[in-house]
């Protein structure tokens, strides 16, 4: 799972460098309608994934959740079928 938070880390700050070149070339507002607080959220699930017991009874519900949000980068050549959910 420490590999699929990474992956996931790296595409969000890589999606997160894109939004500012968009913002800094077109201005703030082209933002308007981005997918910056998706990625905020994606990003505390990470974080509250990491500070989770693993006995915790939401912890496979979180696992479940990151997985299926990765899932959108599944075209990216660094994404991995096992961790397809």
């Amino acid at each position: 799972m420490d590999d699929l938070l990474k992956f996931l880390r790296a595409r969000i700050e890589e999606d997160n460098h894109a939004y500012a070149y968009v913002a800094q070339t077109l201005g703030g507002e082209a933002l308007l309608d981005s997918h910056l607080p998706m990625l905020d959220l994606i990003d505390m699930l990470a974080r509250d994934y990491n500070a989770m017991d693993p006995t915790d009874a939401r912890h496979a519900g979180l696992t479940y959740a990151i997985r299926v949000l990765a899932q959108s980068y599944a075209e990216h050549p660094a994404y991995q079928q096992e961790w397809h959910s």
